[in-house]
């Protein structure tokens, strides 16, 4: 993997990781209240990541694009600001929630710039 596809990709790990030690910590603890960061560290960080890796991986063309650049750096600050901020929301710090729809906006803003980069790709034959 180069490029972004292997941005992604470590990314995607970190999220993995992330996502699992708070489950460890959920269950040792016996409090779930963090169980949404839980789950968007896993879906939104980790899956979502290593989907965009892969892709990146096997249209090498897409990931040497500045759009492809400004779609990882979009995706990682913007999913990064999210978790954090939803665990500070999710442990009673209700003042944070704007930034909590700031940091939704852009993820889903970085979601709508992989299609963008993407749907042109797949339908090239």
């Amino acid at each position: 993997m180069q490029g972004v596809s292997r941005n992604f990709f470590a990314l995607a790990i970190v999220y993995a990781l992330c996502g699992m030690a708070l489950g460890l910590h959920m269950a040792i603890s016996q409090d779930h209240t963090e169980m949404p960061v839980h789950a968007h560290a896993l879906v939104a960080g980790w899956l979502t990541s290593a989907v965009f890796a892969i892709f990146y991986h096997l249209f090498p063309a897409a990931r040497e694009t500045r759009l492809a650049t400004i779609h990882f750096w979009l995706t990682a600050l913007s999913g990064i600001g999210l978790l954090v901020t939803l665990y500070f929301l999710l442990a009673g710090n209700t003042a944070i929630e704007p930034v909590v729809g700031i940091c939704s906006i852009l993820f889903f803003a970085a979601m709508l710039l992989f299609a963008v980069i993407a749907l042109p790709v797949l339908r090239k034959p």
